[in-house]
């Protein structure tokens, strides 16, 4: 009975000091301003997949993202149809400190957004030969980009009512009374006339 006391308690005091990554999950409303107009959307966030439920109307008004499959459902809902086609990296939600292709980064000021502490970045990516500057809000608190604009102000994301909680793995499943829209695309066998006799 003691071994297993002495076990326990070496296996608890090196778990307690070893660093666990934990998944990123949460969920967030996203507004979107592209050249003047805007969008808002609901997100269901878990690592490699995530969920966008969209406000604007349109026959999709769901995105599932499985990068884990390298797959992106278009949920079609009222038709009960989801439309599937490959992942790209440009499909990525920004939602980690560092942009991608990243050369520079300075301090500009702070501020709260959000009931969030905040600093205020100007960064500077490179793609290419491509270069974008943009402003970043940075939550210190919780470690998260609430706020993403382009510089020249044609482009604006934002985060609001950021809540880091665990999510149901059914989010980001296709529904099971939901059928491929490939099956309705397909075109019908062609038919050959019999010769006349």
């Amino acid at each position: 009975m003691m071994k297993w006391w002495l076990v326990f308690l070496t296996f608890a005091s090196v778990s307690s000091f070893s660093p666990v990554a934990h998944a990123l999950e949460f969920t967030a409303d996203q507004i979107t301003k592209i050249n003047g107009k805007s969008r808002k959307a609901n997100i269901y966030y878990r690592d490699t997949m995530w969920r966008i439920e969209h406000h604007t109307m349109g026959p999709v008004n769901v995105t599932i993202v499985r990068k884990d499959k390298q797959v992106v459902w278009l949920l079609l809902s009222r038709m009960k149809h989801f439309k599937t086609i490959p992942y790209s990296p440009e499909q990525d939600l920004r939602v980690t400190e560092q942009l991608e292709g990243e050369v520079a980064r300075e301090v500009i000021g702070t501020e709260v957004r959000e009931g969030h502490p905040t600093t205020l970045y100007e960064v500077t990516t490179k793609q290419d030969e491509q270069t974008t500057v943009y402003y970043q809000w940075v939550a210190t608190d919780i470690h998260f980009p609430l706020k993403l604009a382009k510089k020249d102000g044609d482009w604006i994301m934002e985060y609001q009512h950021v809540r880091f909680r665990t999510l149901p793995d059914s989010l980001f499943n296709l529904p099971l009374n939901f059928h491929p829209l490939e099956e309705f695309e397909t075109p019908p066998p062609s038919v050959h006339a019999e010769p006349r006799m």
